[in-house]
């Protein structure tokens, strides 16, 4: 396989990220109206990158660019819904997804790129990245419904 086309997901991608967020949630709805995916592609700071295989995104990340008060005023970056389809793992599309991401993040300056991952499976993909999970400690509340089984989220 040649390297994967990744790029900045536009308001086209939106079946297409629909179904990468449901492989991603199960049983748990996802935002599925246009209006709401043009939202979050319009929010400030905010993009998606998706990696794409015969014109169908097959692997995507949210990263959110926020401001901040310490480290000089430099912002850091948030990742959020990570994934990769099934049909599309291990063949280097979450990994090139990330790579931009990472990417975008230190083009903005970002001192730290944070994500959570509920999947331990996927802890060895993100310390291959560079990530790691032993400087902070991440919590959360929260507010809805868990995955049913987050075991079989892979990015990769």
């Amino acid at each position: 396989m040649s390297d994967p086309h990744v790029r900045v997901l536009s308001a086209g991608d939106h079946a297409d990220v629909l179904n990468l967020l449901q492989e991603l949630s199960g049983d748990i709805p996802v935002a599925a109206s246009h209006a709401e995916f043009a939202a979050l592609l319009a929010h400030p700071g905010t993009s998606m990158i998706g990696a794409e295989r015969a014109g169908q995104i097959v692997a995507m990340a949210t990263l959110h660019i926020l401001p901040n008060l310490t480290q000089s005023g430099r912002p850091y970056g948030l990742v959020e819904n990570v994934v990769t389809l099934s049909a599309a793992r291990k063949q280097g599309y979450g990994r090139a997804v990330m790579a931009a991401v990472i990417s975008r993040a230190d083009a903005a300056g970002c001192y730290k790129i944070m994500l959570l991952t509920g999947s331990a499976a996927a802890v060895g993909f993100y310390e291959r990245l560079g990530f790691d999970g032993g400087e902070k400690h991440g919590m959360i509340i929260r507010r809805g419904p868990k995955r049913a089984d987050t075991t079989m989220q892979k990015p990769e």
